[in-house]
């Protein structure tokens, strides 16, 4: 993938970063965005795999930022693959969201990706070459109380996988959906010791009942292993693949 230009959204920590890290150890340069621009991490991930790595911000709630930050990086080029990561996540029940939650869940999690994709494509499709991926969830089959704008928009992410993997058929692109179970970020980590302080119980202990209770494999998904999936579908190995929902959850859609 060497000369690669590949944007990962949402890519300071977590599973962004992971993927980041796992492109650019295929020799892709990298576009580091977040909400505030993660200009250190770009710095060490410069050093540790002598790519060149760019990082960016912007609000993706906003049209206007996303066009301006898209202006920006296609001038000097194509972006070869589009990682879309970003994501936000409420929790309420429905009665109970606030409308402005919503809205933004909507804008993040499904317009940004629509965008960036839209405005992507036309240099790809000069190059008769690209990669776009969409991360999913376990969630984007099914659902759990309280996080209807996480669900709903995880749902949404499939068929907006499907319907540009149909139009990009003949193009040399392809987009596929990722879809991860449980990974070990800082929010899940959180999450869990938050539920293990509450119940007056080891951390250790919680994390392997909240693991049980989801994936057959009883552990976390490791981000690393979707950072290898994303490098194998960006890869010459990945062009026969497009409108493909990957599962990668220890089992937990099939129990």
């Amino acid at each position: 993938m060497n000369g690669k230009r590949a944007l990962v959204t949402g890519a300071t920590a977590g599973l962004g970063l992971a993927v980041a890290e796992s492109l650019a150890g295929a020799g892709s340069n990298i576009i580091l965005h977040d909400l505030i621009e993660p200009k250190e991490t770009a710095a060490q991930l410069r050093s540790r795999f002598d790519v060149e790595v760019t990082s960016v911000a912007a609000d993706l709630s906003q049209r206007a930022c996303i066009e301006t930050m898209m202006a920006d990086l296609l001038g000097p080029g194509a972006i070869d693959i589009l990682v879309n990561n970003a994501v936000v996540r409420h929790f309420a029940p429905v009665e109970d969201f606030a409308p402005e939650r919503w809205d933004e869940a909507l804008a993040v999690n499904l317009s940004a990706p629509f965008h960036l994709i839209r405005l992507a494509l036309p240099a790809m499709k000069k190059r008769n070459w690209g990669r776009i991926i969409n991360m999913a969830s376990i969630y984007s089959t099914r659902a759990v109380a309280d996080r209807i704008d996480y669900v709903t928009t995880k749902t949404a992410i499939l068929g907006m996988t499907r319907a540009v993997a149909i139009e990009t058929a003949t193009s040399g692109i392809t987009c596929n959906a990722i879809s991860p179970g449980t990974l070990p970020t800082p929010a899940i980590q959180r999450k869990i010791a938050s539920v293990a302080a509450d119940e007056g119980r080891s951390a250790e202990e919680t994390t392997r009942d909240y693991l049980a209770a989801r994936q057959p494999s009883g552990r976390f998904i490791g981000m690393e292993n979707v950072g290898a999936m994303v490098v194998f579908l960006s890869s010459p190995a990945g062009q026969d693949i497009t409108g493909a929902i990957l599962p990668i959850d220890g089992g937990w859609a099939v129990a």
